[in-house]
């Protein structure tokens, strides 16, 4: 592999068209891919038959972190202009990192409105890659406020809005922090998980709070030269021991989302035991890395030249990826975050 990896390496020719806009009705009514990682062979499903893929004791580790209506549309005081703000890091209580557009005019000391004044903020500083420290004022309470004046902060290729707040939510989402959904998850009902509960797949979770850095492009030729966004997860000891349990027992580990397959590959040591903890990573899987504990991911269909490809591509082999990508686009299968879903195992 040498230290080149191009990026050109990972292009197919996506139709504009077939990036999805609006989620389904019905969560586990998307399509499946089910990608052989061994063979290459693909076959065609509806994402509620997942469990025929799996067996009795195979572990499905999912992502239970919680969507912030973090997109917040309002004024600077005093002259009326309309900004954006995009809540990226909680660094203390009421004081945030967050993305300012337009950013020219925000200098420190600017102050901003929302919602007719029920939150206000004050710019306190430009930080790295522009991004700006702001403190918020407001009465009762933050995530009340929040919710009430907060737009779900879809990704930039998603032009419609959205009807419903919680169909970018999955249904087990439980510790608010992430800029953006792991989507994979998106496919899951209530029923179906315990549906396979019942067949004796054991579900296991950890939390990764997802920043808007999954969706930075590559802009390096040379794959090996991106710089990869910091995230935090934590990883409980009862998950940590149901994973190393599963492994010992001879079931497979398998992903739901390159979230968790990025989590627990940093929360585990060289010999693939996973330890509780609570951390930054800014891991980047692309072809060549040896998997310490994943066997098999659940994952949406990517963008072209994206480091979630490459993701993709280092447990199931470029050409093999590639073939199933333009074999999905065929098929006209819908892509990225409202789209439908591949499992690699």
């Amino acid at each position: 592999m040498g230290n080149h990896l191009l990026k050109s390496d990972f292009y197919f020719e996506l139709p504009q068209e077939l990036i999805a806009q609006d989620p389904l009705e019905e969560r586990s009514s998307s399509r499946l891919l089910v990608l052989d990682r061994h063979t290459g062979e693909v076959s065609h499903h509806v994402f509620r038959e997942i469990g025929d893929f799996l067996r009795p004791g195979d572990c499905l580790v999912m992502n239970n972190t919680k969507v912030i209506p973090a997109r917040l549309l309002g004024e600077r005081e005093g002259t009326g202009a309309h900004v954006e703000l995009l809540l990226l890091k909680r660094k203390s209580s009421d004081v945030w990192e967050t993305l300012v557009r337009p950013g020219k005019k925000c200098r420190p000391g600017t102050k901003l409105t929302f919602g007719d004044g029920l939150l206000q903020a004050e710019i306190l500083e430009t930080v790295e890659e522009g991004n700006r420290l702001v403190r918020f004022s407001y009465e009762g309470i933050f995530e009340e406020v929040l919710d009430r004046l907060g737009e779900m902060p879809l990704p930039p290729y998603i032009t419609h809005k959205l009807k419903d707040k919680n169909r970018y939510q999955t249904v087990y989402a439980k510790y608010e922090g992430s800029a953006a959904a792991p989507t994979a998850g998106l496919h899951f009902t209530k029923e179906l998980l315990r549906q396979l509960e019942d067949k004796g797949i054991r579900l296991a979770y950890v939390t990764l709070h997802v920043g808007l850095g999954t969706f930075r492009p590559v802009k390096e030729e040379n794959v090996l030269e991106h710089h990869m966004h910091s995230e935090h997860f934590q990883v409980s000891e009862e998950t940590a021991d149901l994973i190393n349990r599963t492994k010992a027992e001879g079931g497979r580990i398998i992903c739901v989302g390159t979230t968790s397959c990025r989590t627990i590959e940093s929360a585990a040591d060289e010999k693939g035991l996973l330890h509780p903890c609570s951390e930054d990573t800014d891991i980047f899987i692309y072809p060549g890395y040896e998997f310490k504990v994943l066997d098999g991911l659940i994952t949406n269909f990517h963008l072209p030249e994206s480091t979630l490809i490459m993701l993709v591509s280092a447990l199931a082999g470029r050409d093999h990826v590639l073939t199933a990508y333009q074999e999905a686009v065929r098929e006209k299968y819908r892509f990225f975050s409202f789209g439908d879903a591949m499992l690699v195992i």
